[in-house]
């Protein structure tokens, strides 16, 4: 079975002192979830976090790592760095990152390779952007962000990559993917996974929605058959509201 997962990205908010009380008040309010819990912080944070977060039901993940493995590559943090933390997933891929700071699908595919190499297990995101979902491209588009980064591993180590699904148009706009266009691609990408390396491997695979996902809209979006939990943005950073999504679980 698939595990259900709620990821939180803290993306570049809270500084450390914020990042501890944000992660100590998570821990004491996180006790039995009926998914897995992640959160993904700035790579400042994660050494304090994982002291806070060791044997609760929370997991650490990073919110990116480099494309190379040591060396002089000032301001750079490594897979192997991450991994020394104590976290246990990065997030790659993201939106943001792809767009702000023009990681291409040869980059990513590196990352990706470092970080399963060290130990990690990756949060894959791909994603259209609304010029693209007006075009109907959303499917050429998730295909081509797989094929680049990720279908050339074996199926052994894409068992170590969830997928997150985040639609670049309703990514902290306020816009959200109704629960019918959110499940129509998720079965979609979850087809060309099985495609790629068979139906056990695609049933066994996580894919997460990352678009203004909110208590409110969690449980509908998470009632459906191939959404397998939410990359979460801001509301992550309030407990109240993470805590809100996860419940939607129960």
């Amino acid at each position: 079975m698939r595990k259900k997962i709620v990821a939180g990205n803290w993306k570049m908010n809270k500084n450390l002192q914020e990042g501890i009380a944000l992660a100590t008040e998570l821990t004491e309010v996180v006790k039995n979830p009926n998914c897995d819990v992640i959160i993904c912080t700035p790579f400042i944070h994660l050494a304090s976090v994982a002291g806070i977060v060791k044997g609760s039901a929370i997991e650490l993940g990073a919110e990116n790592c480099a494309d190379k493995a040591s060396g002089a590559y000032t301001g750079e943090v490594s897979a192997e760095m991450v991994k020394s933390t104590g976290a246990a997933y990065v997030i790659l891929g993201h939106s943001e990152r792809r767009e702000y700071y023009h990681e291409t699908p040869e980059i990513l595919k590196e990352k990706v390779q470092l970080a399963l190499a060290n130990g990690l297990k990756v949060i894959f995101c791909i994603g259209e952007s609304l010029e693209e979902r007006e075009a109907g491209k959303q499917n050429e588009v998730v295909k081509a962000e797989l094929e680049g980064s990720v279908f050339n591993l074996s199926a052994e180590d894409f068992g170590k990559i969830i997928l997150a699904y985040e639609p670049i148009w309703a990514i902290g706009t306020g816009k959200t993917a109704t629960s019918d266009q959110a499940e129509e691609i998720h079965a979609y990408i979850r087809s060309i996974v099985a495609e790629k390396y068979g139906q056990e491997v695609a049933d066994n695979t996580s894919i997460l929605y990352g678009g203004s996902c909110k208590a409110s809209n969690a449980p509908e979006l998470f009632g459906k058959p191939d959404i397998d939990g939410g990359l979460i943005g801001g509301a992550s950073l309030q407990v109240a509201d993470f805590k809100g999504i996860i419940d939607a679980w129960n």
